[in-house]
């Protein structure tokens, strides 16, 4: 699996969302993106964990908005008043990961009451849990309402295991305990079920495909491997 390459051409404005300050440009193929900066606090292993889990939905069937590899002069930002964004455009010269814009695309909120698929709901959480994904919360949900269909967004922070001082393994064998604040919980199916209808489809030949997926320059010398090693252990102890 490749992402499709492209070139940023234009600084359209930052995104004053979260310490990642991601900014939307547009691209040589006229394309507008969200550009996720590898120079941002979060680092590449934020990108590789976009990548990875974004691209795994994808796989399965969710929503996600499509993901390219936007190589980034930061020339582009030199009338960017802010020097925290110069300099951190600075530190991002090269590959950095942009995401589809969705244009009037609204964010999901418990509080408008929305009626969601309780499968879709059930399916979500499932592959939540299964990525490790902590950032899906009723503060933070990274969802989106585009043309009436629920779209996954912001993945940086799943794969945690990338932070933790405990083995890989390990890590990928002990439940998921912040599954239970997921924002779709109350809204999902029997996530059991949705063990069933997903599990089988994540072999190993597509979590290969996944992480192939990952630019070399993201990696820092990590193998590849490593991720599909970790996700066919978590896979066994999702539910």
């Amino acid at each position: 699996m490749d992402l499709r390459r492209v070139a940023a051409t234009r600084y359209v404005t930052p995104l004053r969302e979260g310490g990642s300050l991601p900014a939307l440009v547009e691209a040589d193929d006229d394309g507008l993106y969200v550009l996720k900066f590898q120079g941002a606090g979060q680092g590449r292993k934020a990108l590789v964990a976009e990548v990875v889990a974004g691209e795994l939905a994808r796989a399965l069937g969710l929503l996600v908005p499509e993901l390219v590899v936007a190589s980034l002069d930061p020339v582009l930002g030199r009338a960017e008043p802010d020097p925290e964004i110069q300099d951190l455009l600075v530190a991002s010269a090269g590959l950095n990961l942009g995401v589809d814009f969705l244009p009037s695309a609204l964010p999901f909120s418990p509080a408008a009451e929305p009626v969601v698929d309780a499968d879709l709901a059930a399916d979500i959480v499932w592959f939540d849990a299964l990525v490790t994904n902590v950032d899906r919360t009723s503060q933070n949900p990274n969802l989106l309402w585009w043309h009436d269909r629920l779209w996954l967004i912001d993945h940086g922070a799943a794969l945690y295991f990338h932070h933790a001082r405990q083995d890989e393994r390990a890590h990928a064998r002990t439940p998921f305990a912040a599954i239970a604040q997921h924002v779709l919980w109350p809204y999902a199916s029997s996530v059991e079920s949705a063990h069933e209808r997903l599990a089988p489809r994540v072999t190993e030949e597509l979590l290969e495909d996944v992480a192939a997926a990952v630019p070399d320059e993201w990696l820092d010398g990590d193998d590849r491997r490593r991720y599909v090693d970790y996700l066919l252990v978590r896979l066994e102890h999702v539910v």
